[in-house]
């Protein structure tokens, strides 16, 4: 490194000190560090003044070694516990945790300062050396208060130790050089002290405690202090109790804890080794920092501390901060907290206390793009180690750019310049990028929210009338076709939202939004009327609820999104208001209209539930319901928009159901086995032993929106052994018959968020009079001897979806075995017409004129009927004919057999197309199936047709 004359003079002063206090032998061996520790005392006057006057511990560190150790925080402790053990003096304590604190601070300066490490390196060491002096410390100190005031108990004979909550950036082990330490002072239970002659109060006891440590580390002394201890942060501040019961901390977030707090304890972390008493503060706080739904309002929390902390700069004239100002260190905490109060409930990757690794979660989770990460990381690092460089000058606490020319110099060279100038230029370019990202996340109300219109305000605001409503409309409204209609509905719903109880937040908010949506109601060329009247249903479902409204107000696009969708589908409407947490997906059209590849599913339904606890099952359940929520609303957007075909749309319906199925099939079978131990069938064959059988639309690959599951569970033949718990065995039969029972469950309960599938197991063996799991041996006796010939028509479309190869297999075996059976043609045409004639009769709906699509004659009903009459009549001449269970692909391979032309194939396989489509449509729109229009009657026609000849014979 080049030194400037200005540094090469303070190194020299430093130098003159040590060679006056040094010996000989003492000089010969720092001369072995000449130029590393010329450095340092170039560019750290704290750095020089501390080992200039003190030679013996400049040796003993070189001895050491760790000067060229980068992981040296495995011996803090034990040299605290050597070094405090028997101090009953408090000068003697004070003194020696002073220069002790100095010594290694003096090592990670030198370390930084000769660029020997990195930053990962000294967060990790800063934070190690101030919580390993906290604890030790106040260990020491415990063991004085007890010899004087008893030991402290429970009022149940538990003994109480006091927990300290590290704060801000030593709870995040991101402690900057020279960082004050926020701490919050706790014990668990009331109680008092035992074993001296007077007891006292666990209260009294351990605020004696926490005033002898704070003294202990904040006292300036003639060796300096330890560490500013900070205690503000603790509920009522200043103004509060110094220490708190777990049950009073409990009560101060439950009834008064506010936003700031909640951001405050982002980082909050009990120091010291985990305990049971740690671990069941961290389990009562943690609901208090982490909303289970998705917390909009954080952003707005956020943002009025950032004005006020912009307002403290500007009245501090705080200049060439980088730590406050725009663009510093405090924007991207701030980014990565604002993800971390909304979305961290539900993102348990997001429950991290260290920034870096939060933006590499961020990332991870899609929250955030690779290109911000990238953008994002090295501008953190950058401003972290100049922090730590300009606090090692002199070990002050300041964020501040140095305006003395000397240390200018210093930080620039300590930072890789040639000159401050540029050093200057290139953190100013830093902070104007951090900037602009923390802009489009956070920005002032005034440059990001709906813009307000006033008209449309006084549409909104103005007690009106249906006339004077009416009249805005006609002249504001481009969409004219049912002005008396919509008129009515905003009458409706202006009268319903000045009836509901929305706090005054929630109206600055309302007042917003609804003219802005009035505008863009205005611009609709057609289906204005139509879609207010859906979006005012989920408005007025959600204004209670600021967290969402705020999400709409300070996002336009989202706003946009919904009017979009919701103009398409009142399925997606109705989606969105049964479960609003979906809004979050508005804010990131990219994902929303490109559903996620089957071939993920199974994958990034793994990555969601690892968000979640193992132990909390109802929480699991909400994930595996939120899951299918965002997945489905990410299909019905990109069939709303064409991005998907019809058979594309029933392929990722239907992957995604056997995706959550397998995930459902593992947590039933943990819960299970955790209870009752392994049945002896999965132990022998290494596999659960069960297999699942999809019926219906799910066998055939053709799930449609709101379609049931059909679905039959079958397990090994031998169930006459018991599981292997060593309590509590139960037979196999038992335990596969509660599996069953429990899976069941875990669909159908309805939960806050809806329930999972509604499953259909009415197709297993002897219908509902059977047991819910069947053994596959007795399945196989039961469609041999038994089956009604609907029943071997629903095994056209039957599938394994899950299971071992063995059990898979077997079914396949027994199936195709049973499908190409050898049967009279003749009485079988006769009782497919019948059970079609009495199914239709019984099911269809509409009026005579209509088109019932699925039930009504050439509907889809009539389609599959003949594919089933084709396998099942023509199987035993032609095996090949069983290996589908979709109609398409039935079709086709009928027509290569010869039993139907290609033109009658490929008659049925439009026909069918057509009315699925018209069916699905008919869904996302959330009409009934029934269609009165005359659009389908060639197909119709056609199918009816080909009905009389294939399965009435009539030519």
């Amino acid at each position: 490194m080049n030194f400037s004359e200005g540094m090469r003079k303070e190194a020299d002063k430093y130098f003159a000190l040590l060679r006056e206090k040094a010996t000989e032998e003492q000089l010969a061996k720092i001369e072995t560090v000449h130029d590393e520790l010329y450095q340092t005392f170039a560019l750290s006057d704290f750095a020089g003044r501390f080992l200039s006057m003190r030679p013996e511990i400049l040796c003993r560190i070189i001895d050491s070694g760790e000067l060229e150790s980068g992981d040296r925080t495995a011996s803090y402790a034990t040299e605290l516990d050597a070094l405090l053990n028997g101090i009953t003096d408090d000068n003697v304590l004070k003194r020696k945790l002073r220069l002790f604190r100095n010594e290694k601070l003096s090592v990670i300066a030198w370390r930084q300062l000769n660029n020997k490490s990195d930053l990962a390196e000294e967060f990790r060491h800063l934070s190690e050396l101030a919580e390993q002096i906290i604890i030790k410390t106040m260990d020491c100190l415990y063991g004085r208060c007890c010899q004087v005031f008893g030991t402290p108990y429970s009022y149940d004979g538990v003994q109480q130790r006091m927990l300290v909550i590290g704060m801000g950036k030593l709870g995040g082990r991101e402690l900057n050089f020279s960082s004050d330490i926020d701490l919050i002072f706790c014990y668990p239970h009331r109680g008092e002290t035992r074993g001296a002659r007077r007891s006292i109060d666990n209260q009294v006891f351990f605020t004696r405690l926490g005033q002898q440590l704070i003294q202990i580390l904040d006292q300036q002394t003639v060796d300096g202090i330890v560490y500013r201890v900070d205690m503000r942060l603790r509920p009522f501040g200043d103004s509060g109790p110094l220490i708190s019961s777990f049950a009073a901390l409990e009560d101060y977030y439950l009834k008064h804890g506010r936003s700031w707090e909640r951001y405050a304890m982002v980082k909050g972390r009990v120091l010291g080794e985990e305990t049971p008493e740690s671990l069941e503060l961290d389990s009562m706080l943690k609901p208090f920092v982490y909303r289970r739904y998705l917390d909009f309002g954080a952003v707005e929390s956020l943002r009025k501390m950032k004005a006020m902390i912009e307002a403290e700069v500007r009245r501090r004239q705080l200049t060439d901060n980088f730590k406050l100002g725009a663009g510093g260190i405090r924007e991207i905490e701030f980014i990565a907290q604002v993800f971390q109060l909304m979305r961290g409930g539900r993102m348990v990757s997001l429950q991290e206390r260290h920034l870096l690794t939060v933006l590499e979660n961020l990332k991870h989770g899609n929250c955030i793009t690779p290109e911000v990460y990238d953008c994002l990381m090295p501008c953190y690092v950058f401003l972290r180690r100049t922090e730590n460089i300009l606090q090692e000058i002199n070990d002050e606490q300041t964020q501040t750019l140095p305006s003395s020319p000397l240390n200018q110099e210093r930080l620039a060279k300590a930072m890789g310049f040639e000159t401050f100038e540029e050093f200057y230029a290139h953190i100013n370019s830093i902070m104007e990028t951090v900037h602009k990202e923390f802009a489009l996340l956070i920005s002032d109300p005034e440059s990001e929210t709906v813009e307000e219109d006033p008209v449309f305000s006084d549409l909104w605001l103005l007690n009106l009338n249906r006339e004077e409503i009416k009249e805005i409309v006609v002249n504001q409204f481009r969409d004219q076709s049912q002005i008396d209609h919509l008129a009515d509905e905003i009458k409706l719903f202006k009268d319903e939202c000045a009836n509901k109880p929305i706090g005054p937040k929630g109206r600055a908010i309302l007042n917003r939004l609804i003219p802005y949506l009035f505008r863009s109601f205005a611009n609709m060329k057609h289906g204005a009327a139509t879609t207010f009247s859906r979006v005012s249903k989920l408005l007025l479902t959600i204004c209670l609820r600021t967290t969402y409204m705020q999400l709409l107000q300070e996002n336009p696009q989202a706003c946009d999104q919904l009017l979009k969708l919701c103009s398409g589908s009142e399925l997606i409407t109705a989606q969105l208001t049964e479960h609003p947490v979906l809004l979050d997906e508005l804010l990131m059209p990219n994902s929303l209209y490109k559903p996620t590849s089957p071939d993920d599913y199974s994958h990034d339904l793994h990555e969601f539930l690892m968000r979640v606890e193992s132990s909390d099952l109802e929480h699991q359940m909400e994930s595996l319901r939120q899951f299918k929520q965002i997945q489905l609303l990410r299909i019905c957007a990109a069939d709303l928009v064409g991005a998907l075909p019809l058979m594309k749309v029933s392929d990722y319906l239907t992957f995604l159901a056997q995706a959550i199925l397998d995930e459902v099939v593992n947590l039933t079978w943990n819960q299970l086995v955790a209870k009752y131990g392994l049945p002896y069938n999965a132990h022998k064959h290494g596999d659960k032993g069960i297999c699942v059988i999809a019926y219906g639309k799910m066998g055939g690959i053709e799930l449609s929106y709101g379609s049931d599951l059909d679905l039959v569970f079958l397990c090994d033949s031998d169930l006459e052994k018991e599981t292997d718990h060593p309590e509590h065995p139960i037979s196999d039969r038992m335990f596969y018959g509660r599996f069953a029972q429990r899976l069941m469950h875990l669909f159908s309960t309805r939960l806050s968020s809806g329930v999972l599938y509604e499953v259909d197991a009415r197709l297993r063996p002897e219908g509902e009079a059977g047991p819910l799991i069947c053994s596959i041996s007795g399945y196989e006796s039961y469609l041999n001897n038994k089956a009604w010939t609907w029943e071997l028509q629903a095994l056209v479309r039957a599938r394994a979806v899950l299971g071992p190869d063995r059990l898979v297999s077997r079914f396949n075996e027994i199936r195709n075995g049973v499908l190409r059976k050898s049967r009279d043609v003749e009485k079988l045409r006769e009782e497919v017409v019948s059970m079609r004639t009495k199914m239709r009769s019984s099911l269809i709906r509409g009026p005579k004129e209509a088109f019932d699509t699925k039930q009504g004659e050439g509907g889809m009903a009539d389609i599959e009927f003949m594919a089933q009459y084709l396998i099942l009549a023509n199987a035993p001449t032609s095996p090949d004919l069983v290996l589908w269970s979709d109609n398409v692909r039935i079709f086709e391979e009928c027509a290569r057999l010869g039993f139907i032309t290609e033109e009658e194939s490929q008659c049925l396989i439009n026909a069918y197309l057509d009315i699925r489509a018209m069916y699905h449509h008919h869904s996302l729109l959330g009409i009934s199936r029934v269609y009165d229009g005359h659009k389908l009657d060639e197909q119709r026609e056609a199918v009816k047709k080909l009905w009389r000849r294939i399965m009435l014979k009539e030519e």
